[in-house]
């Protein structure tokens, strides 16, 4: 069986690039498509194979302003001739089940979410937006929702990362999915006593609302280690204060000591699914995190964590007072981590995919032998 893996971009290890290499686990001679691709930002594991990206690499600054060039995305994303493969599976938050595909082909989609950008978050990103940007942005996205739905509909099988994802592709898509939640490598990370503070692991930007952590623990005067990267660090740095420490982007060892060393981590925004508070569990610290998306299928209120109900200072704050009115076992929140670990959810997206490629060429030669019966006129 020749098999492609399609994914958005390959620019730097999260939790879709952490799918990825599941992938590439399940099906080691795979051949990888992207936009673009820096092979400095990737794993060994993922550059072993055979990586081929779009036009978009070849243009000014395309790797690294690669969404500055939006509007070409569909039409790059096209341009991947995939028609010799027998499966394909798509690992998509933006353009990647795009593709287009010749009706023997077998198409999954792994979905970490429909297009944010365009969907859920529409507003959301756009109130950002200068009053020009606005106008031109309510274009665009206009363009690539048509575009994204009718590619939805050329999908055979859809697997969604979360029940959360699910909804959304029954919402925005018209189609159903099967869940399987992305896996943590839990022997990975370790327990440790923790020390006086608090964690926050994500990209500086406004959705993952990493600014309301940093305001509250100013606030209260309590040690808050914000580890990531992204538009807001300046902003964040410049009202952060003396209690918040900014360590940037950090490679994976560095991540696993800080969460071992941890008093709890800190999960303000709404995600689709969010790996970083299973990170956070597998290394037996509880989680303080916002009461909507991902989360609620992950942590566990009073036995795992603590969840708040409104994104403001007072509602976290509430939240941070309660978690540290109660004891924690870190050996409990440490096995309920395990239910998400690597091997599991491996073998189950195995067997999800191996089970929907045999459903499609059980169809497909249901329709060949009709066909085949069919009387010549």
């Amino acid at each position: 069986m020749k098999v492609a893996i399609v994914h958005y971009w390959l620019v730097n290890m999260r939790g879709g690039e952490k799918v990825v290499e599941s992938l590439c686990d399940l099906f080691p001679q795979a051949d990888i498509f992207t936009l673009v691709y820096d092979p400095s930002a990737i794993s060994e594991k993922i550059n072993r194979h055979k990586i081929t990206p779009s036009f978009i690499q070849k243009l000014p600054l395309g790797v690294k302003k690669y969404q500055q060039y939006l509007p070409l995305h569909p039409i790059a994303i096209e341009q991947f001739d995939l028609s010799k493969y027998d499966l394909v599976i798509s690992s998509e938050s933006g353009i990647a089940k795009g593709v287009i595909l010749p009706p023997e082909v077998c198409h999954i989609c792994y979905c970490h979410s429909p297009i944010r950008y365009i969907w859920n978050m529409y507003h959301a990103y756009k109130k950002d937006l200068g009053f020009v940007k606005r106008i031109l942005w309510a274009v665009v996205s206009n363009y690539m929702r048509v575009w994204d739905y009718a590619n939805a509909q050329r999908v055979d099988f859809y697997i969604a990362n979360s029940g959360n994802v699910k909804q959304r592709v029954k919402r925005y898509y018209g189609q159903r999915a099967e869940v399987i939640h992305p896996p943590v490598d839990f022997n990975k990370f370790k327990v440790q006593q923790h020390e006086d503070f608090y964690l926050f692991v994500g990209q500086l930007n406004p959705y993952k609302k990493a600014d309301l952590a940093v305001k509250t623990f100013r606030n209260l005067g309590k040690k808050l280690v914000v580890i990531g990267d992204g538009p807001q660090r300046k902003k964040l740095e410049s009202v952060g204060g003396h209690y918040i420490t900014f360590m940037g982007k950090q490679p994976d060892h560095v991540l696993v000591d800080y969460y071992s060393r941890c008093k709890a981590f800190i999960f303000p925004g709404e995600e689709d699914f969010g790996i970083t508070p299973l990170e956070a569990m597998a290394s037996g610290k509880p989680v303080i995190a916002y009461k909507k998306g991902g989360a609620l299928e992950t942590v566990v209120d009073g036995e795992t964590g603590i969840f708040f109900k409104d994104q403001t200072e007072a509602s976290l704050r509430d939240a941070i007072e309660k978690l540290e009115s109660k004891h924690w076992d870190p050996q409990k929140i440490r096995n309920h981590a395990k239910m998400f670990d690597l091997a599991i959810a491996k073998e189950k997206l195995k067997e999800c995919i191996m089970g929907k490629y045999a459903s499609f060429h059980d169809d497909l030669s249901g329709i060949t032998k009709l066909k085949s019966e069919r009387p010549n006129n």
